[in-house]
C-alpha cells in the first residue's frame, strides 16, 4: 500500500485493518485537524518534511506468539537488543512491535487479564475500547496527537481487573529499522479498582542520516485504590524526532507513577501527566535525561490536582554535554477544588562542558489558600574537587565522570527494574 499520507492512504489503512466504519471516521477526522495545526510555538525546533515520512511499513503480517515463528533477521535484532532474555527472566508478558505493527506477543500470566496489541483489542473488545479510546488525550489537542490519531498503527492495551496484582512486569519494546519511517502507536491501559501492575516501555532505532518520527499517544486510567507504575527507556538513534503525549487519570486513594529516562533521539519533547481527579489521588514522575551531541531534550512533567488531599512529586535529572542541550518544562496546577493538596518539585542539571546548555520552564499555580506547593532548582558544573580526587585514587578522567554521573541519576536508577537499571548504565558509559 502507499505510505505517504493522504485521505486516500487512510482510507486504505482502514481497509486493511478491517476496522469498523466510526474508527475511519475518527481517522479521517483527525487528518483534516492535523492539517489545520501547526507546530508547537515552544520547544526545540521540529525541522523536517512530513511528505518525506513513511507512515506504515509492515513485511510481517501476523503477531506471533513464539520467537521460532518470527523472521529470523527480525528475531535476531531483538535478541541482540536483549528484549528475548529479559522475557524469560522478568517479564509476565511482552509485546514487540517492530516498524508499524507488533510483531511478537506473550502472556505468561494465568490471571484474567487483556494484554493485546491495540488493533486487536479494537477487534476483540470494540466496546471496552470505544470507551475508553481518545478520552484522555485527544485526538486535536496538538498537531502530533492529531497525526496519530490519524495513522495509529500497533501499541498496547492492557485491562487490569479489580484486586489483581502481577507478579512480575508487563513489557512493550519498540523498534524502528527503516529509513524516514513514522511510529504511531497507541497504548491504552486501565487499572481497575485495587489493582496493581508495572509495565516497562523500551525504544530504540537504527541510525540513518535522514529523519525519523516517533509521535505516539499513552492513555491511563488508574482507578480507585490501584497503583501503576510506567518505566521507560527510551533510547531512540539521533535522526528521531520523539513527539509523544502520554496522560493518566487517577481516582481516590489510587497512584501513578511516571519513570522516565530520555537517552537518545535528535530531538524530544515529552511531559509525562497524571491528572489527580480523585481524593487522596497519588502522583509521581522521575526522569532522567542525558542530551549530547546534536541533541535537543525538551522534557518534565504535568501534575494537574483536582480532588482534595493530593499528593504529587516531580523529579528530574538533567545532564548536558559536547553542544547537547537539555531543558526541563513542567506545569503544576492546584486548583480551587483540591484543598490540603501538596505538590514538590526538585530540577538538577549538571553541565559537563562549556558547549552545553540547559533551562527550566515551570508554571506553576495554587487556587486556593490550604495547599502548598514547593519548587527548587540546581545547574551546576562537574565538581572539578571530586573529578580530581577521584582520579588521584588511579581513576582515569573517563571513569570518573562515570562515577559522578552515575551518583548523580543514583535516585532515578534505584526506581527501575534490575534489567533497566543494566542497561542504563551500559548507554550512560557509551
Amino acid at each position: 500500500m502507499k505510505e505517504r499520507l493522504s485521505k486516500e492512504f487512510i482510507i486504505e489503512l482502514s481497509k486493511k485493518k478491517k476496522e469498523p466504519d466510526w474508527m475511519l471516521a475518527f481517522r479521517l477526522q483527525s487528518y483534516e485537524k492535523f492539517l489545520e495545526l501547526e507546530n508547537p510555538s515552544f520547544g526545540p525546533t521540529i525541522d523536517f518534511s512530513f511528505d518525506e515520512i513513511l507512515y506504515y511499513k509492515n513485511e510481517y503480517q501476523k503477531n506471533q506468539e513464539d520467537w521460532e515463528k518470527v523472521d529470523k533477521n527480525v528475531k535476531n535484532t531483538f535478541c541482540n537488543l536483549g528484549v528475548i532474555d529479559a522475557e524469560e527472566k522478568y517479564l509476565d508478558g511482552v509485546s514487540n512491535q517492530y516498524e508499524s505493527e507488533v510483531i511478537y506477543h506473550k502472556q505468561k500470566t494465568n490471571k484474567d487479564i487483556i494484554f493485546l496489541s491495540t488493533d486487536e483489542a479494537l477487534q476483540q473488545y470494540p466496546e471496552l475500547f470505544k470507551e475508553y479510546f481518545n478520552h484522555l488525550v485527544k485526538y486535536d489537542e496538538n498537531k502530533y496527537t492529531a497525526l496519530n490519531g490519524a495513522v495509529w498503527s500497533g501499541g498496547t492495551f492492557i485491562y487490569i481487573p479489580k484486586n489483581t496484582t502481577l507478579d512480575r512486569p508487563l513489557q512493550s519494546y519498540f523498534r524502528i529499522d527503516t529509513e524516514n519511517l513514522g511510529q504511531f502507536e497507541r497504548t491504552i491501559i486501565i487499572v481497575d479498582e485495587g489493582a496493581n501492575l508495572e509495565y516497562i516501555e523500551g525504544c530504540t532505532a537504527r541510525s540513518y542520516s535522514k529523519n525519523s518520527l516517533h509521535a505516539g499517544v499513552v492513555e491511563i486510567y488508574v482507578k480507585k485504590n490501584a497503583t501503576m507504575r510506567y518505566s521507560t527507556i527510551q533510547n531512540w538513534s539521533t535522526d528521531v524526532y520523539n513527539l509523544v503525549t502520554k496522560r493518566a487519570i487517577v481516582d481516590d486513594y489510587g497512584k501513578m507513577e511516571w519513570i522516565d529516562g530520555n537517552i537518545g533521539s535528535k530531538v524530544t519533547m515529552k511531559y509525562p501527566c497524571c491528572i489527580l481527579k480523585g481524593d487522596y489521588a497519588t502522583g509521581n514522575s522521575i526522569s532522567v535525561a542525558y542530551a549530547k551531541k546534536g541533541q535537543s531534550l525538551d522534557a518534565g512533567a504535568k501534575m494537574i490536582h483536582l480532588g482534595k488531599y493530593t499528593k504529587s512529586n516531580i523529579l528530574s535529572k538533567s545532564i548536558a554535554c559536547d553542544t547537547g542541550i537539555c531543558n526541563y518544562r513542567g506545569l503544576v496546577k492546584i486548583t480551587k477544588d483540591a484543598i490540603h493538596s501538596i505538590a514538590q518539585v526538585k530540577c538538577d542539571t549538571i553541565l559537563l562542558d562549556e558547549k552545553s546548555k540547559s533551562d527550566t520552564y515551570p508554571k506553576n499555580q495554587v487556587l486556593n489558600n490550604t495547599s502548598l506547593l514547593s519548587h527548587e532548582a540546581t545547574v551546576s558544573k562537574l565538581d572539578e574537587e571530586k573529578l580530581f580526587y577521584l582520579m588521584s585514587q588511579g581513576l582515569t578522567e573517563e571513569r570518573a565522570k562515570e562515577l559522578m554521573i552515575t551518583g548523580f541519576i543514583a535516585d532515578f536508577k534505584k526506581e527501575l527494574p534490575m534489567e533497566y537499571a543494566v542497561e542504563l548504565n551500559r548507554l550512560l558509559k557509551e
